[in-house]
């Protein structure tokens, strides 16, 4: 497979054509090799419009390309900022956010995850990552405040601890709700207030434990 060709048909006939334009995004996408951070029995899919999964047992899945791009554009990542990660499956958003960011924090509640990751980002050459075991729901106060935070997975509602962990003008991009209805946010705190912008609908796998709980049946 000529995983060039095919990283830059993955830019031209789904990133552009789906309005993902900022030059800077597109240029990181082409600098960190996704099919990397694939899963070997997965890596033809490396770049199809589609979520990987990564095995494990919270079901955990890469992103689809057109959403990790999305992202990035929203977040609009800013030279040497901190970022937290939650959510780091195979580390390649790590990757991304690490281009840009002074240091990445990224947090994975699967041990063997975190240490497929690990090795990935080390493969890989990135050295401003690190990958913490834990629920990243409940952030990594130690290291806030972050000018970002990226949550690689769906959550049930506004993730008000990770909010509260942003710094002033700070930006969190988030998907929240429930298939088969769930929207792509980007919150940015002003003072001790923050701003919603929906982005667009779309449906990921939630991250574990961010599920509701069952509604209680009389």
């Amino acid at each position: 497979m000529n995983f060039e060709q095919a990283r830059f048909n993955m830019v031209e006939q789904q990133l552009r054509p789906g309005k993902v334009l900022d030059p800077d995004v597109l240029e990181v996408l082409f600098v960190v090799k996704r099919e990397e951070f694939v899963p070997p029995a997965h890596r033809r899919l490396a770049f199809a419009d589609t979520q990987i999964p990564l095995g494990g047992d919270a079901g955990a899945c890469m992103l689809a390309p057109r959403v990790e791009a999305h992202a990035l554009q929203a977040l609009a990542m800013k030279k040497h900022e901190n970022v937290l990660e939650v959510g780091t499956g195979s580390g390649y958003m790590a990757a991304l956010l690490g281009v840009h960011a002074d240091h990445v924090w990224s947090i994975e509640i699967d041990p063997k995850l975190a240490e497929t990751a690990r090795e990935n980002l080390r493969r890989a050459g990135v050295t401003n990552v690190t990958v913490e075991v834990g629920n990243g729901l409940a952030g990594l106060p130690a290291h806030a405040p972050y000018d970002v935070i990226m949550v690689s997975g769906a959550v049930a509602a506004k993730p008000k601890a990770l909010l509260d962990q942003l710094k002033p003008g700070g930006r969190l991009f988030a998907i929240e709700g429930k298939a088969p209805a769930m929207e792509a946010v980007l919150y940015t705190r002003v003072g001790n207030d923050f701003r919603r912008l929906a982005v667009f609908e779309t449906v990921v796998a939630p991250l574990r434990d961010a599920e509701p709980a069952p509604a209680f049946v009389f």
